[in-house]
């Protein structure tokens, strides 16, 4: 496993974006204007804190998990990888942050990771998901869940 740079400046209202995928400037520019379009129903100003250094190229799923584990704030990851800079929706790879060691047991894990620990979702439900996620509003296996449920295993947001 990779080293990957600290995760430093993230205010803990911030959605966490990291690009791992360097192929296609302007799919990257497509997606970062996305998400910081205003958003919801009032609409609500985006806050999103993007992680764009090379240095995460290629980074997998543990890997991203694992350099930003110290963030106690930070209940779900966003990963523009290859598959979202392809998708013509440009959906994002989120990440679960919750570890077995955070449940009361493993059967209270298997049912929070039920659907698994990551979905795909477009760039206008990252932001109802991370609000969510921050408020325990809804759990990320809801998400996940509506994720699942869709013909093609992206969540759509509300």
């Amino acid at each position: 496993m990779k080293a990957l740079p600290a995760v430093t400046g993230r205010d803990e209202f911030d959605v966490l974006v990291v690009r791992t995928d360097y192929q296609d400037d302007q799919a990257w520019q497509d997606v970062t204007a996305a998400l910081t379009e205003a958003w919801g129903d009032k609409p609500y100003e985006a806050h999103v804190h993007f992680i764009d250094d090379p240095a995460w190229a290629g980074a997998t799923v543990d890997e991203a998990l694992n350099a930003v584990c110290a963030d106690e704030n930070l209940a779900v990851v966003f990963l523009a990888d290859r598959t979202t800079m392809q998708a013509e929706s440009h959906a994002l790879l989120a990440v679960t942050t919750l570890t077995r060691e955070e449940c009361v047991d493993d059967e209270d894990y298997e049912q929070l990771t039920e659907f698994g620990r990551e979905f795909r979702t477009v760039p206008a439900g990252v932001h109802d998901v991370h609000a969510n996620l921050s408020i325990g509003n809804l759990g990320f296996e809801e998400y996940a869940a509506w994720a699942h449920d869709d013909p093609e295993g992206v969540y759509r947001s509300f």
